[in-house]
């Protein structure tokens, strides 16, 4: 597949059979988050991929559509481990782990799975239920698996409201 192919395949899906995701699936799905960039080539990102039905259910039920998110195959936890502030200001941690993300989600959408970034859940249940250090910082979580939705093309803004070139035209 073509990534922009990917790019238009890719959505959030919020329903998912009830099967398990093949270990060779997985284990590319992981490859292309490890093959993502990083500042300064850190790799910062650290991954804690779910597939335990009861520890499903318990990081599901930490987030705003638990009855969504614990059908999914797996739900990753992405993790940064640094503090460190790039020099145009921004933390590093949150960006890496996005951008690894969303090769993970790229992937999968080539492989034809669905997932969904879920920005919204209980931090502390998060941590307590995974046993996750203080210092390690909980990004984002992410399901992954068979959908049964389909995919709802989404409002895009047109390019020129967004794409300016040379200086700032908006």
């Amino acid at each position: 597949m073509k990534v922009l192919e990917a790019i238009r395949k890719r959505y959030s899906c919020r329903a998912y059979e009830d099967r398990p995701l093949e270990k060779e699936k997985l284990d590319v799905i992981l490859e292309a988050a490890r093959l993502a960039p990083s500042a300064k080539n850190m790799q910062d990102w650290r991954f804690i991929v779910v597939s335990d039905a009861e520890i499903k259910s318990k990081l599901a039920a930490s987030t705003s559509q638990p009855d969504v998110f614990e059908k999914a195959a797996v739900i990753v936890t992405a993790c940064s481990t640094t503090d460190y502030v790039m020099r145009g200001g921004q933390a590093a941690g949150p960006i890496d782990v996005a951008i690894a993300l969303e090769h993970i989600s790229l992937q999968a959408a080539d492989l034809g799975l669905g997932t969904c970034w879920i920005g919204s859940f209980d931090e502390p249940w998060v941590r307590k239920i995974l046993e996750i250090p203080e210092g390690v910082a909980i990004i984002e979580l992410m399901t992954i698996g068979y959908p049964t939705d389909s995919r709802k093309k989404p409002s895009r803004e047109p390019m020129e409201k967004i794409v300016c070139y040379d200086r700032w035209q908006f």
